[in-house]
């Protein structure tokens, strides 16, 4: 048994860590979890220490832990959290070709009869093809990957990551259980209303490719 050292630590949100070191597991663990339940810290030391030795994590576990991070007092403090001590770098939603508020405001009276309130709208700091874009809504803020501010890149394509990131403003997170519902039911059918969406959707496969970036 190595000798193990646990911490509590301030992260920027419910994050929990194990790595090996000179023969030590170190342990940190988001201190918004050091008024959990005995029973909720077992089942995170069961989930780490399964992590760490590559075995499967018992269900029983994953419950709890999903449940006890999803219910309404931990989910408030973890967004008051990741506004206070998370980062957003918001650079200019105002790029070489394409403008992230203007396409916002018309896709808002397009589809939203003007209804939604404009957050934060940037572009990314790096041109990611991983993350094309995402709604943080700790810091209200739609961020869309630069890869897409180039003048190859068709407007609906562009049209189409504002569109779906501004519906997950409309149907936010929802807990089903445990479990987190990220793109519900309405959601996916709100979606098929954007006219160009498999045109759209066509071209964001070809970003796997090379050409787009200079």
């Amino acid at each position: 048994m190595p000798e193990i050292r646990v911490e509590f630590y301030s992260f920027a949100n419910v994050n929990n860590t194990i790595r090996m070191r000179d023969g030590r597991l170190l342990v940190r663990l988001s201190d918004l979890l050091e008024g959990a339940p005995e029973s909720v810290l077992e089942s995170i030391a069961h989930i780490l220490l399964a992590k760490i030795y590559r075995k499967p994590i018992e269900p029983a576990h994953a419950t709890r832990y999903r449940r006890y991070v999803s219910s309404r007092d931990i989910a408030a403090k973890a967004h008051l959290v990741r506004q206070i001590r998370g980062r957003k770098h918001i650079i200019s939603a105002k790029g070489r070709v394409y403008h992230l508020e203007e396409i916002f405001d018309q896709l808002n009276q397009r589809f939203f009869h003007g209804l939604l309130a404009r957050p934060q709208m940037t572009w990314s700091q790096v041109k990611s093809r991983q993350s094309l874009g995402h709604y943080d809504p700790a810091h209200n803020a739609i961020v869309v990957s630069r890869i897409f501010d180039h003048a190859r890149v068709p407007r609906c394509a562009v049209e189409y990551i504002v569109y779906h990131e501004m519906l997950h403003l409309k149907h936010p997170v929802k807990l089903r259980g445990s479990r987190r519902c990220v793109h519900g039911k309405e959601f996916l059918e709100e979606e098929k209303l954007f006219p160009e969406l498999e045109h759209a959707r066509a071209f964001l496969k070809t970003l796997s490719g090379r050409g787009l970036v200079e």
